[in-house]
């Protein structure tokens, strides 16, 4: 049995179905506008049937919306496009109650030729609100992306682990070695550590790590790395700086370590640390040459009495 349509109940159906429908010209005159539109734009069919769509949307992407018409229309196919190409066609507002820090109803639109009954070339566009599936979209990328930058922190302190340092000096060293620049490396190592944790427990020893790494924290640059490397042992690549600059650096660190004990219930702690710095130069071979310069040069400022920096 074939069930045929008559106008009245294809346009019952045109105007509550939970989509945008539009029907335009070639030339963008609008021929259909169904009720999603009329209550998603607050512009009534009646006022806009008939007149030219960029009129009352100026802010459409005129260009790409009139190529895209056009194109369909030549080749005689519909096309698709997704949110992720395009966010929205239409800046409607979206109906969550809670926004996910979305400002506009996210939309995928088809765009379907068609012929009308006066033989006229027309174009269905159909737009699906697709802010639901997009917001979970974005927050499923956005946790993926804390969980991998999570992989790349110390849990206690906060900053770099020694696996993505040493990522990162790889690719810093591979940088220099083809291109050119400066390249310094520093090792850290907090003095008589083991102390503090054999006096006043491994609470206080954490205490003093946090403390240690905030301060070293405060005085780095924006394209600095600092990283724990284990223990009480921290290592900061230093892109674009010789070994001159990173001597300056490096004795800042040791004093603003220095200057302040770190407070531990009742007690002051006092702190120092020995560093040791090693520069890039043509004829090293690889990354891990450079650590073992910084921890030779550190080896040295230990041997020399700590509370000091030693270059290689």
């Amino acid at each position: 049995m074939t069930v045929r349509l008559g106008d009245n109940s294809l346009g019952y159906i045109i105007d509550r179905v939970d989509v945008g429908i539009l029907v335009v010209t070639e030339t963008l005159d609008v021929v259909l506008w169904n009720r999603f539109m009329e209550a998603n734009s607050k512009v009534l069919a009646t006022s806009i049937v008939g007149k030219n769509l960029l009129d009352y949307f100026p802010e459409l992407p005129g260009q790409w919306l009139d190529k895209k018409v056009r194109s369909v229309q030549l080749l005689n196919n519909f096309a698709f496009t997704s949110w992720q190409q395009r966010p929205y066609l239409f800046q409607f507002k979206h109906h969550r109650p809670i926004t996910g820090g979305v400002t506009h109803m996210y939309q995928n639109c088809t765009f379907i030729p068609f012929e009308g009954s006066g033989g006229e070339s027309l174009v269905c566009i159909t737009l699906f609100d697709v802010t639901d599936t997009a917001i979970s979209h974005r927050e499923v990328l956005q946790a993926h992306a804390d969980l991998e930058e999570l992989s790349h922190r110390d849990a206690l302190t906060g900053v770099y682990n020694r696996r993505f340092m040493e990522a990162e000096l790889h690719k810093e060293f591979k940088r220099v070695e083809r291109y050119g620049g400066k390249l310094s490396v520093l090792f850290l190592d907090l003095d008589f550590f083991k102390r503090v944790n054999d006096t006043y427990g491994h609470q206080a020893g954490d205490k003093v790590l946090i403390e240690v790494t905030q301060r070293i924290s405060d005085v780095v640059r924006a394209t600095d790395y600092v990283a724990r490397y284990g223990g009480e042992e921290f290592a900061i690549i230093l892109p674009e700086t010789d070994i001159a600059g990173a001597l300056i650096f490096a004795n800042r660190v040791r004093e603003v370590i220095e200057k302040t004990p770190v407070l531990y219930e009742e007690h002051a702690l006092s702190v120092t640390a020995s560093l040791g710095l090693s520069e890039y130069r043509e004829g090293i071979e690889s990354y891990d040459a450079l650590l073992d310069q910084s921890d030779k040069a550190l080896y040295m400022a230990k041997k020399q009495g700590r509370n000091r920096v030693a270059c290689y």
